[in-house]
């Protein structure tokens, strides 16, 4: 029975209907046939992009190998970066924070003028620093200890100065450094050996060491195939370019003085330290220098003098100064030494040897007054004072104040006694343990990256935020050295890598550190950016980083993608081939690792687009 609704006419037009669909669908078997012959635009450009594809895997090679994916930091709807132009000429050895015309306009008394005074924001330099024409990559260690090129570091003056003392010698295209020094004549070595006639310099119980007025850091230098790892520093004055030698010769050094604030270490964080002529007035300032050696020295360290007033019947006549002042200064050193607990342990010739007493119950001598400051590790910046610093209290007189360091290399791994003994927030001996689990890892990660890490090619390294120094830890040997950097707005675990056996320096990132340019092989900073990124400018930090990595070094930044993401864009507008990779446990974890090789461009060249920008 047929429906009321079916009329003639629709049964007219549902034979034409059947037609047109089955003629479109003809048109779409044909249209599709034809863009997969590859006569079609459209797919070209598919294939094109399934080409592109087919590559997405491949990082585009830096100087060393990769193993990680590369991953997307695209993001369109900001702008490009900007291009950072080079400096004049002028800043090719620029120090910010020494800068030598800005110096000039502060006090001198008490060496004021040769602390840090940085620039205000308005007036850093935003552009990068260039190398010198012909620099040359620094000779491998442990021939750079004995050999630096003259175009790296263009200064003569000390060749002519310390002639006589055989600091450094110009030959060539090159200087040599015999090993000598002012007060070690016959050299860095036998002046060393005569030390470890007294001090356990050759068992592991020395291993940090403090070298202040370094010259061109010699005794840090030849201390290092006795595994005794030296922090050196001097001023930037008229002895040009010591520090700066120091570095371009693999050797620990930072340009610095004793003048009215706190050294930047931890206290109790050196074993041994040492001031062979470097001047500094011991018995001035109610002995408020031999103090600080006192703040930085381990209970049970050594502290060596050689020179004035050391010796002075000897050499009264040659320091133009007569027996009576000079009697009267070793006096003076004498009686302080005794009220800060120290035990004169030698005297021959021109060196003198005290040993610091291992807590405050072995000391029956009057001391001076102690400090008033809880917390004897907060220096940045702050003023020093005429006082003591307290030992840590013990039980009994046998016991070591803060805590028993085991020998080196052993004391690396060891739980340091700051831990083991509550001190640091937050870290306990279990979580000390995992850290150096972790950073063995990152640090294997980070040589399948780059090759070159733990090889000579990378002789100065710098660790940006080092934490408790698992980093360093995990790097250590005797083909390099890493500057651990605590910075001050971070958890203050100084004091653990030093009772590690590592060396570091506390440093604000807002400001320059104070090193010369090209002074750094390999520079790796850690969740660094994430904690500056609402402090400081994030630009400013990175070209400080350009200013003192060396052309051709490498670059490791471990942070959140995010702020990685930022990074990139400012990097994207320096003369660096950077890339980003996952985090070795995959691109799930939001954790990213940017890696970068600065390149090689000096004065003059054709990359350097000279600019007054400032």
């Amino acid at each position: 029975m047929g429906s009321k609704n079916n009329t003639p006419g629709q049964r007219a037009r549902r034979p034409l209907s059947i037609f047109v669909v089955i003629s479109l669908c003809c048109f779409c078997y044909l249209l599709g046939a034809w863009q997969r012959s590859g006569s079609g635009k459209v797919d070209k450009l598919a294939l094109k992009v399934n080409k592109d594809m087919s590559h997405c895997n491949i990082v585009p090679n830096l100087s060393f190998e990769s193993h990680h994916n590369l991953v997307e930091t695209i993001e369109p709807s900001e702008p490009k970066a900007k291009v950072l132009k080079s400096c004049d000429v002028k800043y090719t050895d620029y120090t910010p924070c020494q800068e030598q015309d800005r110096a000039m306009t502060f006090p001198r008394e008490n060496m004021i003028y040769r602390e840090r005074h940085c620039p205000p924001q308005e007036k850093k330099l935003h552009c990068l620093i260039p190398a010198p024409k012909g620099y040359t990559t620094p000779f491998p260690w442990p021939k750079s200890r004995d050999y630096a090129y003259y175009a790296n570091v263009p200064y003569k003056s000390l060749t002519v100065e310390k002639a006589i003392q055989n600091w450094v010698q110009f030959q060539g295209n090159v200087f040599k450094f015999p090993g000598g020094g002012t007060m070690f004549p016959q050299g860095a070595d036998a002046y060393i050996d005569e030390l470890a006639s007294v001090i356990p310099i050759a068992d592991g119980t020395v291993r940090t060491a403090l070298d202040t007025g370094c010259g061109v850091a010699s005794w840090g230098a030849y201390l290092l195939k006795r595994n005794v790892l030296a922090m050196s520093f001097a001023p930037k004055d008229n002895h040009e370019a010591q520090v700066q030698f120091a570095l371009e010769r693999g050797v620990p050094a930072v340009i610095g003085v004793f003048g009215t604030i706190h050294l930047p270490y931890p206290s109790r964080a050196f074993d041994m330290a040492q001031c062979s002529r470097c001047l500094i007035p011991w018995s001035g300032n109610e002995g408020m220098y031999l103090m600080e050696v006192d703040r930085v020295l381990r209970p049970g360290g050594y502290w060596i003098l050689s020179g004035p007033p050391i010796n002075w019947k000897t050499y009264y006549q040659t320091w133009q100064r007569s027996k009576e002042d000079l009697k009267a200064e070793q006096r003076k050193i004498e009686e302080l030494a005794e009220s800060l607990c120290w035990e004169k342990k030698y005297e021959k010739g021109d060196i003198a040897i005290w040993r610091k007493n291992i807590n405050a119950k072995s000391c029956l001598r009057k001391s001076p007054k102690f400090c008033d400051s809880d917390n004897a590790d907060d220096v940045w910046y702050k003023k020093m004072e005429v006082c003591k610093t307290p030992y840590p209290e013990v039980s009994s007189k046998s016991e070591v104040a803060g805590g028993e360091l085991k020998k080196f290399p052993a004391r690396l791994f060891a739980v340091p006694p700051r831990i083991a003994k509550g001190i640091i927030p937050g870290v306990t001996t279990d979580s000390y343990q995992e850290d150096n689990k972790l950073w063995k890892m990152h640090v294997n990660a980070y040589k399948r990256m780059n090759r070159l890490i733990g090889t000579t090619r990378y002789r100065n390294v710098m660790d940006m935020n080092a934490g408790l120094g698992g980093f360093a830890a995990a790097l250590e040997s005797q083909k390099s050295w890493v500057m651990n950097v605590v910075p001050t707005i971070a958890e203050n675990t100084l004091g653990v890598v030093y009772e590690r056996g590592l060396i570091g320096i506390y440093h604000d990132w807002c400001e320059g550190f104070s090193t010369y340019p090209r002074t750094y092989d390999l520079i790796h900073a850690n969740g660094l950016f994430s904690l500056y990124q609402d402090t400081c400018n994030l630009e400013d930090i990175l070209v400080e980083m350009d200013r003192i990595l060396r052309p051709e070094g490498a670059i490791i930044i471990r942070d959140e993608v995010d702020v990685l993401n930022k990074v990139t864009k400012i990097v994207g507008g320096m003369k660096w081939e950077a890339k980003m990779v996952d985090h070795e446990d995959g691109p799930l974890v939001p954790q990213k690792i940017l890696v970068a090789v600065k390149e090689y461009w000096t004065v003059g060249s054709s990359k350097s687009n000279s600019s007054n920008e400032e």
